[in-house]
């Protein structure tokens, strides 16, 4: 549904009438867009690949897979979608689980929303379903540093976006061939979730925050059957994070920072 609705938005868009000011030359547009966007695809190549490999072991087919990079993309969502299926969790679980992660792209779009006015509406649902981690971060940095519009901004998302897609299924493909367990591969979805962890990491209360989530995911998942337990932890120790912020302390240490 959510495809159909952003094929007709974007159907619109292209049918409105052009004015003087619409009359752009896209070919310096497209090669700002991918030359921005081409660091991302190199990280999205490696994660990718992982991402098929662990899908096919899933049981997932390579077409599939390929569907689910083009109607989701969000690595950290399919990651964690691919390993509750192997789990066999239930779907009302899955759908949560992912809901609650990719929860923060409300706040990622608030932040870009600023520098979109005025953008039709039709682009702007293109857009949106563009927006990942990584592309919010360099959008972002080049619409407050340089000369950057929402249309270069869109190519860099959907390079991305097509540097993902490849790649997941090229990794469905290759997964058939790679013997289970081989190269760590069972460690890639760990080992990428530590890494943004890391990168999240911007003080004190961060880790304190993460440290708490870790404890709560243990206990709770020694307490609850099946994979409640992640939104527990995740939302508790996000309670208890804000809660934390707002005390003397970390009041004074963000002032300092």
């Amino acid at each position: 549904m959510k495809t159909f609705e952003l094929v007709k938005d974007f159907k619109t868009a292209m049918m409105s009438p052009v004015t003087g000011e619409q009359k752009i030359k896209w070919a310096p547009i497209i090669k700002d867009g991918v030359m921005a966007a081409w660091p991302i695809c190199l990280g999205y190549l490696a994660i990718g690949l992982a991402f098929g490999v662990i899908a096919e072991k899933a049981g997932l087919h390579p077409i599939e897979i390929g569907f689910m990079s083009v109607v989701v993309f969000a690595g950290s969502a399919q990651f964690i979608g691919v390993s509750m299926l192997g789990a066999e969790a239930g779907i009302i679980p899955i759908v949560v689980t992912t809901f609650m992660v990719n929860l923060r792209h409300v706040l990622m779009s608030s932040s870009l929303a600023v520098h979109l006015k005025g953008v039709n509406r039709g682009w702007l649902s293109l857009f949106a379903y563009g927006v990942t981690d990584e592309s919010f971060a360099v959008n972002l940095t080049r619409f407050r540093d340089s000369d950057w519009d929402w249309r270069r901004a869109l190519v860099l998302n959907h390079t991305a976006n097509i540097a993902w897609i490849l790649s997941t299924v090229a990794g469905g493909f290759g997964g058939q061939f790679i013997p289970a367990g081989a190269f760590g591969i069972d460690y890639a979805l760990i080992g990428m979730f530590l890494c943004l962890l890391v990168f999240q990491l911007q003080g004190l209360l961060y880790a304190i925050v993460a440290v708490i989530a870790g404890v709560f995911a243990v206990i709770f998942a020694l307490l609850l059957p099946g994979n409640s337990y992640i939104i527990i932890a995740s939302i508790g120790a996000a309670t208890i994070g804000v809660f934390l912020r707002r005390s003397k302390y970390f009041k004074g240490e963000e002032r300092a920072g």
